[in-house]
């Protein structure tokens, strides 16, 4: 799903690269903080070709599917992959001039913690940018599978709630009191319309049937059979769409 993701949603990753391009030096040294099976990290090396880039994750498998990857994409000479958990302590990991967090921060244990951490990665100037989702993106447009959709994503919202989640959080808050200048704020409201194009099928597919899976004992059965109808069906319907919103912070160590 995540590499689906990077795939469909392949204009906003290189708009808000573009954006952390021009606030970093033509050949900048990076950290991806939960970087997981590549998204970020190699849409970095593709949009800023002068990049060096450190992939950091905790689980082994994630990593040696990013390095596999890396290398089909031919910018496996300028990633480098780092197994730590980044709730413990952080191998070394700078200088840093652009710290990139994917939908991870909300992951973490202390987020207060891990700020002042990335900071100690930054150089002077460096600046950090974390970019969050409020949920999995939408496809259904009539009534009925809507209905369904939106019921499983409020049921998916409370699940991250009970599982100690940091969504919703004000990151740029977060940014300012652990010592960051904030320098960007803004939020991306994606939608692409009908008729979608296959990946933009599959993923709509993958991911229907993910929040499914994911919600087996939480939603009533006739909800579960609809999400597994749409995505069955999802190939031979019109009228599919894709929306879906990323809200991006950027903070600047002083």
């Amino acid at each position: 799903m995540l590499d689906l993701d990077a795939e469909v949603l392949q204009d906003y990753y290189r708009e808000v690269i573009g954006w952390a391009g021009s606030l970093v030096p033509a050949d900048p040294v990076i950290v991806d903080l939960g970087a997981g099976t590549g998204t970020g990290t190699i849409a970095l090396a593709r949009h800023l070709p002068g990049a060096t880039l450190t992939a950091v994750d905790v689980a082994e498998e994630m990593l040696a599917h990013l390095r596999e990857r890396a290398a089909e994409a031919g910018v496996g000479d300028r990633v480098r992959t780092v197994r730590a958990d980044l709730d413990g302590e952080w191998p070394p990991l700078g200088p840093a001039d652009l710290a990139w967090a994917s939908a991870s921060m909300h992951h973490l244990a202390d987020p207060a913690r891990t700020l002042g951490q990335v900071r100690e990665v930054l150089r002077p100037g460096g600046v950090f940018m974390i970019t969050e989702l409020d949920g999995f993106p939408r496809f259904l447009t009539d009534p009925a599978g809507a209905a369904a959709e939106e019921r499983a994503a409020a049921e998916l919202a409370r699940m991250r709630l009970e599982g100690g989640l940091h969504m919703g959080e004000d990151w740029g808050a977060r940014l300012t009191a652990a010592g960051f200048e904030l320098v960007g704020e803004r939020r991306f409201e994606i939608e692409l319309p009908a008729p979608l194009p296959p990946k933009a099928v599959e993923y709509a597919q993958v991911t229907l049937r993910r929040s499914a899976e994911r919600l087996t004992d939480r939603l009533p059965a006739d909800d579960l059979k609809t999400l597994e109808a749409y995505a069955e069906s999802a190939p031979d319907r019109g009228d599919l769409t894709v929306r879906a919103t990323r809200d991006v912070w950027i903070g600047r160590r002083r």
